[in-house]
């Protein structure tokens, strides 16, 4: 789960009754529902942020909508100016980034945007009072001085190679942030940004509604109301879009292919590195053996979940990084081999018991399995996982909850958990696997612990070297062969269904994000009505 991306996991809407469901959210948009108004949109998302303070990492990734970053990411993933003028020039050592800033800029408030509000931004986000659970990720920076109103110096502690991917952070305003509480303050539910449109309200658990900013500096949008319908449960997702409550959703698969005779919307496929996959704590007697997680990873049958739980909607995942990347590690893939899988714990001393499931020293091969309620994609592929566990003699007992029933045992129970980042590996790996960050909060969810591994990680963060680099993730991927503390088990593609009404829909390359910032509305504020 999220970061990553995100920290955008959160309990949403309750996830049983459908009837409830519906009644409670019949028209999101506090208007005409769904498709009523041509310059208004409502979507269905999966999950809600649980801030919308950058401070606290909110729109880490961009897209926020809310507030703009020094740079952006466009269409094809490549960095674009924003609040910059132009790409930083960046000096021969690489530890010096400099950004010259846009100027005229103002923000929702009608206060002049300025040098001030990003030294703010990152000072704050690196101060360890902050509750930023991602602050890690500029680790780098030593100092971030403003050279007048309209540049910005920051200076790195060492060479680290993805440092200007990271200044897609969202950019406050000092003279809101700085006069309440970062971590407990109104800003993180009313906040004030340069972005392209403004909040109107948040019902938490509800949705969360835009409306177009007049003044944007990029231009005022066309779709003036937009509305983020937040959505727990899949199939509520999708009849709420099928009885046009809904003008587009984030769909697994079984339910997306249910719109496919529909000629009023279109479906649109990201191609993401979001992947499934268990946690294996090591503080779980059966989940922390070697034995059972490299078994575990060979009894599992990825092709298999792919198939029949993604219908060819994604690919088998070994790991973090996807196949097909560049930073991808070859020869890492494993096949199915329950014999393999058999054989490893034959000769580790888990021998199978009466009932077939194994024992050794007294203690039965099993282990709990909570998944997300309401996520079907989670919950199948939970299962899945179950039995192909029970066929090697490990018996995994699968449970729904929600997170805040899930956190507290996420350090001895196995969760079918998510994650992912485009761009650099540093991204998703270093909080997934390095050692100092076990058991935060959802920060390296198995407590993995593996001395060369974080020897890696820490090689590859700080050259700027890449062929060190790739050498470095290389090592990590080989690692998790040795001793899997996670059992990856696919990369999903995500799939949109989205009425066919406006112009200018596109995808990105996506993150784990559950489409809060993803998805054919990652650029809402482009979008114009067809005639």
């Amino acid at each position: 789960m999220t970061a990553r991306s995100i920290r955008a996991a959160a309990a949403a809407v309750l996830a049983g009754a459908l009837a409830v469901g519906t009644a409670a959210c019949s028209n999101p948009g506090g208007g005409a529902a769904g498709s009523g108004k041509k310059d208004s949109a409502v979507v269905g998302i999966a999950h809600e942020p649980e801030t919308l303070s950058p401070l606290l990492g909110y729109g880490k990734d961009g897209n926020s909508k809310l507030f703009d970053g020094l740079l952006t990411f466009d269409a094809d993933m490549l960095l674009r100016p924003a609040l910059a003028t132009a790409l930083p020039e960046v000096s021969a050592d690489r530890l010096t980034y400099t950004y010259k800033l846009r100027q005229g800029v103002k923000f929702s408030d009608g206060k002049p945007f300025s040098a001030k509000d990003v030294v703010f931004t990152y000072t704050k986000i690196l101060d360890p009072k902050t509750n930023n659970p991602s602050k890690g990720e500029l680790d780098a920076v030593k100092s971030v001085e403003a050279k007048g109103d309209d540049t910005v110096v920051f200076t790195l502690k060492y060479p680290y190679a993805p440092f200007a991917e990271r200044t897609v952070l969202p950019v406050v305003p000092e003279h809101v942030a700085a006069q309440q509480d970062v971590n407990s303050g109104a800003f993180s539910s009313a906040p004030v940004g340069t972005g392209p449109y403004t909040l109107t309200k948040w019902s938490k658990g509800e949705k969360i509604t835009f409306s177009a900013n007049p003044s944007y500096w990029g231009g005022a949008p066309a779709v003036k109301k937009f509305t983020m319908a937040i959505i727990k449960d899949d199939d509520v997702r999708a009849t709420r879009l099928r009885v046009g409550d809904l003008d587009g959703a984030i769909l697994p698969p079984n339910l997306a292919k249910t719109f496919k005779d529909d000629k009023g919307k279109k479906t649109y496929a990201a191609k993401t590195y979001d992947y499934r996959n268990v946690t294996l704590p090591t503080g779980n007697k059966v989940a922390g053996d070697t034995a059972v997680r490299q078994a575990l990873d060979l009894a599992v049958d990825r092709k298999a979940m792919v198939d029949r739980i993604l219908e060819g909607a994604g690919k088998p995942a070994y790991g973090p990084v996807p196949t097909g990347s560049p930073w991808f590690a070859a020869g890492t893939e494993r096949a199915h081999d329950l014999g393999k899988a058999q054989k490893i714990l034959d000769d580790a001393g888990w021998k199978p018991g009466a009932d077939g499931i194994r024992e050794k020293d007294g203690v039965k091969a099993a282990f709990p399995l909570w998944y997300l309620s309401g996520d079907k994609i989670r919950q199948d592929h939970a299962l899945a996982f179950a039995s192909d566990a029970k066929k090697a003699g490990i018996a995994v007992t699968t449970q729904a909850g929600t997170w805040e029933v899930i956190e507290p045992r996420m350090k001895q129970d196995a969760v079918l958990a998510g994650g992912g980042s485009p761009g650099d590996p540093d991204f998703d790996q270093y909080n997934l696997l390095r050692s100092s960050l076990a058991g935060d909060g959802f920060n390296n969810m198995a407590s993995y612990a593996n001395d060369t591994v974080d020897k890696a990680l820490d090689d590859a963060r700080k050259s700027g070297d890449q062929a060190v680099r790739k050498t470095a993730y290389d090592t990590v991927q080989r690692e998790l062969v040795k001793n899997p503390g996670y059992t990856f088990l696919t990369h999903i593609d995500h799939l949109y269904v989205v009425n066919d009404k406006w112009k200018g829909l596109s995808t990105q390359v996506e993150p784990h994000d559950h489409g809060l910032a993803s998805g054919p509305w990652w650029d809402v504020e482009k979008w114009t009505p067809k005639k």
